[in-house]
């Protein structure tokens, strides 16, 4: 049995994050080890976390000055560590204050762009994992990495470290938070990244339409590969959702599975959740009705309980499907229903949704940016919640949704075909409305069919209790990894 794992993610919830996968880095852990697994975590020490330190009582760890290889120079770094907050899980952070000191994640705070060594950055990290764990005397069995961030350990694993006697027995799992974002760099990346120039060539292993892509050769060494949900792992096999993947992805599908991301309840429950001023369960809804009137009277809209209130919240981007929801809201006006957004994103959204806001006042408020507290708010006291989705790899707001007692609309696809059952197709156990084809016209056709169904009372209650009910929990998940991390075992050994 996995008795020991490593987590390597780029984000870690409450640490830093920019999407999903720090949710699922910082959730996981905690299941895991309330299973029996020591589980740790190690992550890149960004300056953001640096200022944070006394608040997450960070501390240097007794490792220093340990020399990485980057092309023809040598990089040195320190770790520092803490626990997950709320735990005794260990957290590693790797410190180098030419890569790692300056302020964001991914791309400049300032210029709002990638750094232009983002290449090496990541190939610093990975490097580095894969040293200071011996320095650690930490053994694991499984090392888990999350997206093409951390997707090169994996080949340094096979093609470098595959005799030292820490590495030679560990299998590796790359999990896909989300499939668009690849990691592509040009050829000279392979100058850095030290494996040779030998894998470099038409459809192998580190060529990728003349470029190198870290995902890719993930994907290729990787013992076994998961995406967070089991639609988002066919759909990505297909031409459509593959983002030119599909070939690589098809020729592993023995070893790619999905495993639905669960919701961490200690943040997220009705019941307990200290951001809502009133609280509710599936018994008593009251709480519920009075978190609808702060909602409403927070976004400055007219305070008409009976009115249906819908809800979206995320990053304003054609991939949300706020496209479509731009297309249909002049009809959805004429159905009395009223709309408050939370997010963030693409100015043309930014600007489409701050105008239909001033053009319909009483029917439409938008909070542009991110707001924590304000998210808790809105998923408690609005009656339904938008995610029309192009893909959606899993999608956590509609499980949100589903335990606030609010009704989610989505689109079929991912994670959200996994999780959200259609109330008219499937009347016993139906738990939200959904639609297929991404078109604006299936969106609002689904939408009035909520709407009717709202105005049912004793039904809409029902649908309402369903997905209060639910199972999202990460311990039914962790299970799910564990079992993907024997079979990762399983496939190393057979190979």
């Amino acid at each position: 049995m996995v008795k020991k794992v490593l987590i390597v993610s780029a984000e870690i919830y409450p640490f830093a994050k920019v999407g999903g996968l720090a949710d699922v880095a910082g959730a996981l852990p905690k299941a895991l080890h309330n299973l029996g697994v020591d589980v740790r975590l190690i992550m890149p020490y960004y300056g953001d976390i640096q200022q944070k330190a006394a608040e997450f009582k960070i501390k240097p760890a007794d490792v220093k000055n340990i020399p990485i290889t980057i092309g023809d120079k040598i990089e040195t770094f320190e770790l520092y560590t803490a626990n997950l907050p709320g735990t005794k899980i260990p957290v590693y952070f790797i410190r180098s204050e030419r890569y790692f000191d300056r302020m964001g994640v991914y791309f400049d705070p300032e210029t709002k762009k990638d750094f232009p060594d983002q290449a090496e950055r990541l190939v610093f990290f990975a490097k580095s994992v894969l040293d200071a764990i011996p320095a650690l005397d930490f053994h694991p069995d499984i090392i888990h990495t999350n997206d093409h961030h951390t997707s090169l350990l994996s080949a340094y694993l096979k093609l470098s470290y595959s005799s030292h006697p820490i590495w030679k027995n560990v299998a590796s799992v790359l999990t896909i938070h989300n499939l668009a974002y690849q990691g592509v760099f040009p050829r000279k990346i392979l100058d850095i990244m030290g494996l040779g120039q030998e894998l470099y060539y038409p459809t192998g292993p580190f060529e990728f339409f003349n470029d190198v892509n870290l995902l890719k050769i993930g994907l290729l060494f990787v013992d076994s590969v998961n995406t967070v949900s089991p639609t988002y792992a066919n759909e990505i096999q297909t031409p459509e959702m593959g983002q030119k993947l599909d070939g690589v992805l098809r020729s592993i599908s023995d070893k790619l599975f999905g495993i639905i991301n669960g919701v961490d309840t200690s943040v997220w429950n009705p019941i307990t959740d200290k951001n809502i001023e009133y609280n509710y369960s599936p018994d008593d809804l009251s709480g519920k009705r009075m978190m609808k009137s702060i909602v409403l009277r927070e976004f400055k809209l007219p305070e008409e309980l009976d009115t249906p209130l819908l809800g979206m919240i995320g990053r304003m981007a054609a991939q949300k499907g706020f496209d479509l929801v731009g297309d249909i809201l002049p009809k959805l006006i004429e159905k009395n229903a009223k709309l408050v957004v939370l997010g963030s994103g693409q100015v043309e959204y930014e600007k489409m949704f701050g105008d239909f806001a001033k053009k319909y006042p009483d029917n439409i408020a938008v909070y542009t940016g991110f707001n924590g507290p304000l998210a808790h708010k809105i998923e408690a006291g609005v009656d339904m919640f938008l995610m029309p989705s192009r893909f959606e790899p899993c999608g956590l707001n509609q499980m949100y949704s589903l335990l606030y007692g609010t009704v989610p609309i989505v689109r079929k696809t991912g994670g959200l075909a996994d999780t959200v059952i259609d109330s008219d197709e499937f009347p016993n156990r139906g738990n939200g409305f959904v639609f297929t084809d991404y078109k604006a016209e299936p969106l609002f056709d689904t939408i009035c069919r909520a709407l009717n169904t709202y105005s049912d009372r004793k039904r809409w209650r029902k649908i309402i209790t369903r997905g209060m009910k639910s199972d999202f929990s990460w311990e039914k998940s962790a299970r799910k990894y564990i079992e993907l991390y024997e079979k990762a075992k399983t496939f190393k050994k057979n190979k």
